[in-house]
């Protein structure tokens, strides 16, 4: 019997190997945090177990696991429709076009090449923001451009830091209209218009600061940070969804495992 056969690999199954585990990784990644992530495990289950029944020659089981799978491709392009999205966007994303924004998305190779997000003076800046109720969107750049949302508002180059963030919102500022665009440690963009999501479960409560962060979350991988305008409440959208927290230490905490 000859079902242990397939230990027998060469370098170059070895090499399949590493490079199907690094793509699983990032589709882990990319899926991470929503509700996608269930179906995904299971998939990887199915797939693992589709491929022992094969190897020992279990036929029947074999066939059954095989159809599944191969049936179920259609179903997971149906149900990975958003995640699909991202990840075409984040392939042909103009933050490929030049050597420091490759190595960017293959972190594990950066050393210092990008300044790091100062997460505790947004996070603060929205805080002050929210105990005087003043209407604030803050976009924070990760992988996909957002250039083709820059292009609607007033491109900047001004540093974070609590301040500044607090002086574009301020309601007599000609640029509190609008979300701001962060981008490693930059304010890049203010006023700038985001897509509205048409998303029907969102609740009646949230207005379009709410849905404009919910439709640029579901077409990129930006995070977002909503401060409401009638109640003061700090909302943080990720992948298309809010994201609960208990305070605002545990939201810095939240935001900035996202960005690492």
């Amino acid at each position: 019997m000859d079902f242990l056969s397939f230990l027998n690999f060469g370098w170059l199954d070895f090499i399949e190997i590493i490079l199907v585990a690094v793509l699983l990784y990032y589709v882990y990644k990319l899926v991470k945090g929503t509700a996608a992530i269930n179906i995904f495990i299971g998939i990887v289950i199915i797939f693992i177990i589709w491929k022992v029944t094969e190897a020992l020659e279990m036929k029947v089981l074999s066939n059954i696991f095989g159809g599944f799978i191969n049936v179920g491709i259609i179903a997971l392009f149906i149900v990975f429709q958003q995640e699909i999205r991202k990840f075409l966007l984040m392939i042909g994303s103009t933050n490929f076009a030049t050597k420091r924004s490759f190595i960017k998305h293959f972190k594990f190779l950066k050393q210092d090449i990008n300044t790091e997000t100062d997460v505790e003076a947004i996070v603060t800046a929205c805080a002050r923001m929210a105990s005087t109720k003043t209407g604030a969107i803050i976009v924070i750049e990760r992988s996909n451009s957002l250039d083709f949302v820059k292009d609607s508002g007033d491109k900047m180059g001004m540093d974070v830091n609590i301040p500044t963030l607090e002086s574009i919102f301020f309601k007599n500022s000609p640029l509190h209209d609008g979300a701001v665009i962060i981008q490693g440690n930059r304010v890049t963009a203010t006023r700038v218009i985001l897509p509205i999501s048409k998303e029907t479960i969102i609740p009646q409560r949230f207005g379009l600061r709410h849905r404009a962060a919910v439709g640029i979350t579901e077409k990129t991988d930006a995070l977002v940070l909503v401060v409401s305008e009638e109640t003061g409440q700090i909302s943080y959208i990720r992948n298309g969804e809010f994201v609960l927290y208990e305070d605002i230490t545990i939201l810095a905490e939240m935001v900035q495992n996202d960005l690492s």
